[in-house]
């Protein structure tokens, strides 16, 4: 079995008091669950030597998700395949007092989303998002549990 990629995280956003190293023992616990999970397309996160997460604000979110998705509104997370995953804290401040939770669970949340996809997870179709969220949802609480 090959190592597990790096996870680097950055802080690039001032909503959210973010503690760093809870983050990344999060990510790095859901990374073998994410792995024995392989979505239908080709996964690259097996490939992956590194994994960079950046948080950041709406403002930048949402030019990245204008220029790659042609979508100027904020979202939640985007992936993209080369192992880059921008996590909005803004928007993870929002969707947590919705969902009831507190807002780095949100935010590990979305760290998971993103490792879904780059391990070949879609979330274009209704099964695809539906699987996404089953998956998601039991490896958020083995890693971030409530």
């Amino acid at each position: 079995m090959s190592p597990l990629p790096e996870l680097q995280l950055f802080n690039h956003q001032d909503a959210l008091d973010l503690d760093l190293d809870r983050l990344e023992a999060a990510g790095c616990a859901a990374l073998p669950e994410v792995l024995k999970s392989p979505g239908p397309e080709e996964p690259a996160l097996p490939r992956l030597p590194e994994i960079e997460i950046t948080f950041v604000d709406d403002a930048v979110i949402s030019r990245v998700h204008a220029e790659f998705l042609d979508d100027p509104t904020p979202t939640d997370v985007i992936t993209f395949g080369h192992g880059e995953i921008l996590i909005s804290t803004e928007t993870a401040l929002r969707q947590a007092a919705e969902h009831g939770q507190p807002p780095l669970r949100e935010a590990v949340l979305y760290l998971i989303h993103g490792l879904l996809h780059l391990n070949g997870h879609e979330d274009h179709t209704e099964t695809g998002r539906g699987t996404m969220q089953r998956l998601q949802e039991t490896i958020l609480d083995q890693v971030w549990p409530r």
